[in-house]
């Protein structure tokens, strides 16, 4: 079986703001619910390694310069098992 093609991070949003470009369409902009929904993997990961929520959103302040309110990360937070269409890992 070949290896299955795969595409990093930075190559998929690459592609997608390619892809909304050629469609006419603005930046994608994320409110905080969905932004947690999406990096729900990652605060999970930060949390396993013993960061606190305080640690996580610091980290994303200093990626983007927004500051989000720690409970914002309890709020919007994805458990695994709600996860990509319900798959536990």
């Amino acid at each position: 079986m070949p290896d299955q093609l795969t595409f990093s991070l930075d190559e998929a949003i690459k592609a997608q703001r390619s892809l909304r470009q050629a469609l006419g369409l603005g930046e994608e902009r994320f409110e905080v619910p969905e932004f947690v929904e999406m990096i729900s993997d990652e605060i999970e990961q930060m949390r396993d390694a013993g960061k606190s929520d305080e640690d996580i959103v610091a980290v994303v302040a200093d990626a983007t310069g927004h500051r989000m309110d720690p409970a914002d990360l309890d709020r919007h937070y994805i458990a695994p098992k709600d996860r990509h269409g319900g798959e536990d890992r």
